[in-house]
């Protein structure tokens, strides 16, 4: 196996700092949901706290797929 210089970071080390990450966002993602229901939709309809809590959990996908994409990046050779 050759010695390998540089700062490549490895598929499995991309890997684990990405589970990571989309923990931490799941949480700040959670917590900001809750912090914009708590603040401005406290006494809304339930018809529109569940549009926004559909468009909210949906819209915490976009960034999990970039970190997910990040972490399926192959190994460079």
């Amino acid at each position: 196996m050759p010695h390998r210089t540089g700062k490549a970071m490895t598929q499995s080390t991309r890997k684990l700092l990405g589970t990571v990450l989309i923990l931490l966002s799941l949480v700040v993602w959670s917590v900001l949901g809750m912090w914009i229901y708590m603040s401005f939709l406290g006494a809304a309809a339930w018809w529109l706290l569940i549009g926004c809590f559909a468009v909210m959990g949906m819209s915490w996908f976009y960034p999990a797929t970039w970190i997910i994409r990040w972490m399926a990046k192959p190994d460079a050779q």
